[in-house]
């Protein structure tokens, strides 16, 4: 085994002179042919260079090309493709590299000050004539003809919101379950166009679209420097049929000057993922009669896992669809027994794109793998349809004198309210009440709104045990390195509330 699994060769023979790659920022084009090609002479610059199989080959870089020149040219040789992410600080980026040890980091410039100088890693940097010539330059190429599809291809780390990062481990088998099950699923074609600004070292902007939209043979779009009316500018100009965002960049969209005039003529689907998505976004681009809809995934399972039609959405607000075709959802109680319609269970994912171990860590990796299905520690409801619904992180729900509180059902209430722009709702600690609800709000520009007007806002929607019994409202609400609202920072930063 191991031809097979170098799809993009397959895909190079067949659409040798198709654009697979653009440059959103230097607008610079690579075909199928010249991406295969650049793979193939890289992969021979890593063999002479010493590097064999199962040798770790780390980058830190922007969104670049370099990311689909080692990420190939890793499955080519059997080596393990790991991306960093740049957000970091130093010691957590010496933490991942001391944890994988790559025998070759690859880095863009920008972030050369990342780099503890002290640690004995080959280097390459990857806005370079050295570079440029590493995938240039002849040389024979020998294929790796005893890869596995078990073989590890990729390491992602993470977030690490409650401690250290965890390394999943994507096997060849991963990443092409996941892309083959999407192209299925959810219908994609070699006229596909999307645009990724998505950190790449995220699974999200990897595995969500991009490696997808490549295996079918149409164009990935890349970017990093995200600003909402250049990301319209970029939409229309390459003719963009389908773009997965986070929450918060939609929300930057939605409010920027150029959505209101902007048209989509080639635009299919907006796709969200990553948290939960306000209802008024959904209700942003309703008013234009644009598509829109939310996914569900995460690092250690594709990330995709559910299929919707844009159609559908629009009537189930929250849903993140039905499983896709080569893959099993289940949610289950704390009896370990399947939860009924409209119950809230635990989310349990099985399938042949799951990661296949924790890196170095045997004890998490049997916490969230037991007999083939994923805990992935989510909270989720299924209706009479069989559409399922996320409604939060296990270890999110709050239990306020007895009672259950889901922060997502009380977000998507004040976030209604006309003057607030973003909410996070999360528990702390109370001696009688065991956690009490909290919200920090975020107030639009030339809008005001006092604690009181929230909290009678809430008590038309809700019940009084979900009311907030804190609120802050801030200027901005801090987000992780991905975009999503960090709210184990918010916990730390208000507990004194609940002294």
């Amino acid at each position: 085994m191991g031809w097979e699994l170098d799809w993009i060769e397959g895909r190079a023979r067949i659409h040798p002179d198709s654009i697979a790659i653009v440059d959103g920022e230097t607008r610079n084009r690579w075909s199928y042919d010249q991406l295969n090609r650049r793979a193939n002479k890289l992969a021979s610059f890593f063999i002479e260079s010493g590097i064999k199989k199962g040798d770790r080959i780390a980058i830190l870089s922007p969104n670049h090309i370099s990311y689909f020149d080692i990420l190939f040219a890793c499955s080519k040789i059997g080596a393990i493709f790991v991306p960093i992410n740049w957000r970091l600080s130093q010691a957590e980026i010496d933490y991942i590299l001391e944890d994988c040890s790559p025998s070759l980091i690859a880095f863009h410039s920008k972030f050369e000050k990342k780099l503890d100088k002290n640690i004995p890693i080959k280097s390459l940097l990857t806005d370079s004539v050295e570079y440029e010539l590493s995938v240039n330059q002849s040389g024979q190429f020998y294929k790796d003809s005893c890869l596995s599809e078990k073989d590890p291809l990729a390491i992602i780390y993470t977030g690490g919101t409650t401690g250290k990062p965890k390394g999943a481990v994507l096997s060849h088998q991963s990443i092409m379950w996941n892309g083959m099950n999407t192209i299925l699923s959810w219908n994609l074609t070699e006229k596909d166009v999307t645009l990724t600004y998505l950190p790449m070292f995220h699974t999200g902007g990897l595995n969500a679209l991009s490696i997808p939209i490549l295996m079918i043979g149409g164009t990935v779009v890349i970017a990093s420097e995200f600003e909402p009316n250049q990301a319209l500018t970029l939409i229309n100009q390459e003719k963009c049929t389908i773009v997965l965002m986070v929450p918060t960049m939609y929300h930057m969209i939605t409010s920027c000057e150029g959505f209101a005039s902007a048209t989509f003529p080639t635009m299919n689907t907006f796709l969200s993922g990553g948290a939960p998505c306000p209802l008024e976004i959904y209700q942003a681009f309703e008013r234009k009669g644009l598509a829109f809809k939310e996914g569900y995934g995460l690092t250690e399972a594709g990330p995709n896992n559910f299929y919707i039609e844009p159609s559908v959405a629009r009537f189930r607000r929250g849903s993140v669809g039905k499983p896709m075709m080569f893959n099993e959802i289940k949610l289950i109680g704390s009896d370990g027994k399947e939860v009924s319609v409209g119950e809230v269970g635990e989310l349990l994912i099985k399938g042949k794109h799951l990661f296949e171990y924790y890196w170095n860590n045997e004890q998490a990796t049997n916490n969230a793998l037991q007999d083939a299905w994923l805990h992935t520690g989510d909270l989720g409801r299924i209706d009479e349809d069989g559409y399922f619904y996320i409604v939060g992180r296990k270890k999110e729900m709050i239990i306020t004198g007895g009672e259950n509180v889901y922060p997502l059902e009380v977000e998507q209430c004040i976030s209604q309210h006309p003057s607030v722009s973003e909410v996070a709702v999360f528990g702390l600690p109370h001696p009688k009440w065991g956690e009490v609800v909290t919200a920090v709000v975020s107030i639009k520009q030339k809008e005001e709104i006092s604690e009181k007007e929230i909290r009678e806002f809430c008590q038309q929607f809700l019940g009084a045990y979900k009311i907030p019994k804190h609120i802050k409202i801030v200027n901005d609400i801090p987000k992780t390195h991905v975009g999503k609202i960090d709210k184990s920072f918010l916990r730390t930063q208000y507990e004194d509330l609940s002294n």
